[in-house]
């Protein structure tokens, strides 16, 4: 391993020649109106702190040329509509930014407001006027803890908790599996490597490229009609367009995997591109030089090549798809078997696709059209074996789950006139499963099978919404939702409305409020189950259901600082229990296998406040603050209250950053950055300790679930960035760590078969990625 890093630093250094003269690059791009999709002529584009600027011509196409290298905040603004400032522009010496900024109308005569936005496309106009925030590449690269990962970066947003093993993301109390994963516009499956395996809803490291997005937005409560089966929060990504003037080719490789990317036209002057990534484990690559025999090793593919008409809209095909395998080889030394892992033979491997066709185009200048033909699939096969007695492996648990979509989207979007703006839409979702699912009833018992179906079904589901500006201080945001499950009928018709009304150009107070459900995931409603364990017991579950409400107040205390304060209650209900038994879908963490009847009486509540303090960027420095302070309790098949798995009651956070530009010309850039994360543990039940003894396995006393507590954790968390600008070329280094502290994770408990006793597992997972990227 010090040899695999010797070669990286020493191929940065080799790399590096000092370049004598001042190097510039050209920003260009096109403003659009943000209901329409029309573009917007003349508009002024000013890069903020300089008197560098132009204006748009008729087709709203701009350029801004021989900027220096660096970091920049651009200021847009049109007659009639918000000015919006893109901040964090990165400028370097081998591509032009290619921006697509949409601007708003405005109705309101506070000249003085200005809508920030990340990100190099501007902000999506999703019509959420509170619990959201946009989210760029830059900052999951920059932020220490984003690990150039989005789910990891929004941890340090108020209202979400996270763990150091996973980025399974619990927003406001709610479990990871009920968060949304949308796509271009249509939900996706967990884009996460080893998804689902220590918790459901999460992985280990993310399969979204950040050189591929362009933004995404992250909404947490009281979301807006467009979106559906959503409960706890959405992540809905957006990739960005390759570049139509130039080819730029990146290749990196650091000690998490090997990553090579290429965009550009398909030939000098057309208006189409393509842009495509592919990474590859190092572990996959060295692991046969370093004797690593635990067989881990991850893939994965992202594109999106762009085709531009002149009368027929724009078409664009996409896709993202991941491949991974893990699995270990038992000790056969029984002396030194300690924990059940020891003795175990696992084999995993997993797979997830997306691909997309979508298809734009403006009507009559006032109506944007968008059209989606996409295909989803994702799958798992785990198998597990543990040694006996003679040394003979026995099937321990086999999970053989495969799941595949076909969706056809579309949406219209109309600017009626200033003040009235109008999105409809419908989905349909064919869904294909095969599923297998068997394992032990207990130890060294046959495998039974606790679901084996294959079939399909329909998921449709609709929403009309507007955003009307009543007044020079006030927005409405309302609209409705509507889905069907054709597997049971069951169906949902959800009211979404939201307010905004300013108190001056510097201050807004927000008042949300929406219905929300989420389909449970299939492999559940086809348990076995009933007297002879063969019925199908949960076919006719329900959607499980939750009324948001949300109460905010934002301020802007002058260019640089800003201020945001939320208060939520969320009331969950038609949740799946067990009758008579503290079981709740709410708490589902890794239990693949259950064979219990559910019923949708179960409920739940989560309430509390967010708060966020944050200096943007300015002379190269930016610090946030974010705090939550929150409950999270549920009922179960018994009727009594409990607190949830993830009642983890407080989560506090401050991160720090600062960038040096070095040089005579400015064109070297180190930057360190830094977070400290203070959380509440997970809730657990107590151990029934003689019969975990007895079977040598953690049971747990159900009757007073969750009614222990872990120890508060304290993790710190560390981004280190080195990079040069040379005239053809731009080179860095980069260092990132994740639990810098060695902060000790909890596991759960365990059997030790060395001291005969149930322990606490805690292990101190240190995460660390030094990488060199050269880009050309």
């Amino acid at each position: 391993m010090k040899c695999f890093v010797g070669i990286m630093i020493s191929m940065f250094f080799c790399t590096v020649v000092v370049t004598g003269q001042r190097i510039t690059q050209n920003i260009r791009g096109v403003v659009k109106d943000a209901a329409s999709g029309k573009p917007i002529a003349a508009a002024t584009v000013m890069i903020q702190g300089k008197s560098t600027g132009r204006v748009a011509d008729s087709s709203g196409h701009f350029l801004l040329s021989d900027v220096p290298v660096g970091r920049y905040n651009i200021l847009f603004s049109a007659v009639g509509y918000e000015p919006t400032l893109l901040e964090d522009i990165i400028v370097s010496s081998v591509q032009q930014p290619e921006l697509s900024v949409v601007l708003r109308l405005s109705a309101s005569k506070l000249e003085d407001i200005i809508v920030r936005t990340s990100g190099k496309s501007g902000a999506a106009d999703n019509m959420a006027i509170s619990s959201s925030r946009q989210l760029s590449p830059e900052q999951a690269s920059r932020y220490a803890g984003g690990f150039d990962d989005p789910a990891r970066l929004v941890s340090s947003f108020a209202g979400v908790s996270s763990n150091v093993s996973s980025n399974g993301i619990v927003v406001r109390g709610n479990s990871p599996n009920s968060l949304l994963w949308r796509m271009e516009g249509v939900e996706i499956p967990n884009p996460n490597h080893f998804a689902d395996l220590d918790g459901f809803g999460g992985g280990a490291l993310t399969a979204l490229s950040s050189r591929l997005l362009s933004s995404a937005d992250f909404l947490t409560g009281a979301f807006p009609a467009s979106y559906n089966n959503a409960l706890s929060g959405v992540f809905d990504v957006h990739m960005r367009t390759g570049s139509t003037k130039q080819r730029v080719n990146a290749v990196g490789l650091g000690l998490i995997g090997l990553d090579v990317s290429s965009e550009g036209p398909f030939k000098n002057g057309s208006s189409s591109s393509y842009l495509f990534n592919y990474r590859y484990s190092t572990l996959g690559l060295i692991g046969p030089i370093i004797g690593n025999n635990a067989g881990v090793n991850f893939q994965d593919l992202s594109f999106k090549l762009n085709f531009q008409t002149k009368r027929s809209g724009t078409f664009s095909l996409w896709g993202i798809g991941l491949i991974d395998h893990s699995g270990q080889d038992p000790e056969k030394d029984r002396d030194k078997w300690e924990y059940q892992d020891d003795m175990e033979k696992s084999d995993v491997d997993q797979y997830m696709g997306t691909i997309g066709l979508t298809h734009e185009i403006l009507l009559s200048g006032k109506s944007m059209l968008k059209n989606t033909l996409a295909t989803t699939t994702s799958g798992i096969d785990l198998k597990t074996d543990s040694l006996n007695v003679s040394n003979t492996l026995v099937p321990e648990n086999r999970i053989k789950n495969s799941y595949t979509n076909y969706i056809l989207s579309s949406s219209l979007k109309t600017r009626f006139n200033r003040r009235h703006t109008n999105q409809t839409g419908i989905t349909i979702t064919g869904l294909q499963y095969n599923l297998l699912m068997r394992n032990q009833p207990e130890l060294n018992a046959p495998l039974e099978t606790f679901a084996d179906a294959d079939g399909s079904s329909l998921l449709v589901s609709g929403y009309t919404e507007s955003s009307l500006n009543l007044g020079n201080r006030w927005t409405l945001n309302g609209g409705i939702n509507g889905q069907i499950l054709m597997l049971n009928h069951h169906y949902t018709v959800e009211p979404r409305l939201a307010f905004k009304y300013m108190l001056n150009d510097k201050q807004f107070l927000t008042l949300a409020y929406g219905l929300h459900s989420r389909l449970e995931r299939i492999s559940s409603y086809f348990v076995n189950g009933g007297q002879d364990g063969k019925q199908q017991v949960n076919k006719d579950m329900d959607f499980t259901k939750a009324h948001h409400l949300v109460i905010g107040f934002d301020k802007r205390i002058n260019a640089q600082l800003h201020f945001k304060a939320e208060a939520y209650y969320q009331y969950l209900f038609d949740v799946p229990v067990i009758r008579d038994s503290s079981f709740s879908l709410i708490n589902l963490e890794d239990d693949w296998f259950f064979d219990a009847a559910l019923q949708n009486t179960g409920k739940g509540r989560n309430y509390g406040i967010d708060l966020t303090l944050e200096k943007y960027m300015t002379r190269g420095f930016y610090w946030m603050f974010t705090g939550s302070v929150f409950k999270s309790q549920y009922m179960g098949g018994d009727q009594f209250w409990r607190d949830t798995r993830y009642d983890r009651n407080y989560v506090f956070n401050l991160l720090a950053g600062k960038e040096w530009q070095l040089g005579k010309f400015k064109q070297k850039t180190f930057g360190v950055n830094a977070r400290i994360s203070y959380q509440g543990g997970d809730h657990y039940s107590p151990l029934d300790m003689d019969a975990s003894l007895a079977t040598k396995d953690a049971v747990y006393n159900e009757r007073d679930a969750f009614s222990k507590q872990y120890d508060p954790a304290f993790v710190t968390h560390l981004t280190i960035n080195y990079k040069i600008n040379r005239k053809k070329s731009v080179h860095e280094l980069s260092l990132k760590i994740i639990n810098a502290n060695g902060y000790r994770e909890h596991f759960g408990f365990a059997y030790n078969y060395l001291t005969g006793k149930m322990e606490d597992y805690r292990e101190a997972l240190f995460i660390p990625n030094l990488s060199y990227t050269m880009t050309f």
